[in-house]
């Protein structure tokens, strides 16, 4: 229930109560927002014409106070969206918002050049969005399932390779846990990355030769397992561990002659050729490196790159294309 303003004051100034793209954090706010009374809209990106700075599926939570957190573009339009939110929140009722190309707002136009349409949907039942960062707490898959005409969301399982989209006459918005990065190693090459991961806020795990509290189970199919030993008969267990639990990414350290006598290794050890081809080696988007920061960097950055591969996120396309799944739904 609202209980902030009525409909006869003026409403409440827009203003970003904090910076994240975190979906958990995004849906936490919307659910806050609704149980304190506030009242809450979730905000999300429905459909792209041309150019965008955000994916399909992108969202923000706006509260009946005004706040709000997340992104559905660039930062340039995210006060304006939050005003229409309210505006709805005011109103207890759901709408669509076109901005940039096909927008009757002439004021507000996109950088990028294109056109966006999003869904406003005011929060009347919180009970799906807490089902989804419960899902999201146990690092399972989960999906919210939006029906604009009963102005609905309700929490679905999605099969792997799932992507938000449209189907039929409801919005799926698929939603994944977030990237757990298992480093394992010695000395500065771990250090560094692990320090790079953090920054990057990936959920790390670090070891060295001497931890003794790793659970191979921590690794599921949102994990990448990185192997810095210089030491063959040191990593060859967590290679095993890898190779049985099949994280979406598996590398190790050394080169090209490093690897083959690895390879050579894990076939005596019964390992097929295909299991063996999963192991990333020599590691890292850009090549051999000399020092532990450009390991460092290059590792992370070929572990995201790893990961959003395997997410087939709808990332924006060429100017004058409509994103994957936006085209199947007239708005």
């Amino acid at each position: 229930m609202l209980n902030s303003f009525s409909v006869l004051d003026t409403p409440p100034v827009p203003v970003c109560a904090f910076v994240t793209d975190d979906a958990a954090a995004i849906i936490n706010y919307a659910a806050d927002g609704a149980e304190c009374g506030l009242g809450s809209a979730l905000v999300t990106l429905v459909e792209i014409r041309g150019g965008a700075a955000r994916a399909l599926g992108a969202q923000m939570a706006v509260r009946g106070d005004g706040s709000y957190c997340g992104y559905v573009s660039g930062g340039c339009t995210e006060a304006a969206v939050a005003a229409e939110a309210i505006a709805a929140i005011i109103k207890r009722t759901d709408r669509y918002l076109r901005l940039g190309e096909g927008s009757p707002f002439f004021d507000i136009s996109l950088p990028c050049g294109g056109g966006i349409t999003l869904a406003i949907h005011v929060v009347r039942d919180v009970r799906p969005l807490r089902q989804v960062l419960a899902a999201l707490e146990g690092r399972r898959r989960i999906a919210l399932n939006y029906v604009p005409g009963t102005q609905t969301f309700t929490a679905v399982k999605t099969p792997t390779g799932a992507i938000s989209s449209w189907s039929d006459t409801s919005f799926i918005r698929v939603y994944r846990p977030n990237l757990r990065l298992i480093l394992c190693g010695r000395g500065i090459e771990l250090e560094a990355t692990t320090r790079v991961a953090m920054a990057s806020e990936f959920e790390v795990f670090a070891f060295d030769q001497t931890s003794r509290d790793f659970d191979a189970s921590m690794m599921d199919q949102e994990t990448a397992v990185a192997v810095l030993f210089h030491d063959l008969d040191q990593e060859l267990p967590w290679l095993e561990a890898g190779l049985r639990r099949k994280p979406f990414y598996l590398g190790a350290l050394g080169s090209k002659r490093t690897h083959e006598r690895r390879c050579q290794a894990l076939r005596d050890l019964g390992y097929s050729p295909a299991q063996i081809d999963r192991i990333k080696a020599p590691i890292g988007l850009f090549g051999p490196t000399r020092d532990a920061n450009a390991l460092a960097l290059s590792v992370v950055a070929e572990v995201a790159q790893a990961f959003f591969h395997v997410t087939k996120l709808n990332v924006p396309q060429a100017d004058g294309d409509v994103a994957k799944g936006s085209d199947s739904k007239p708005i």
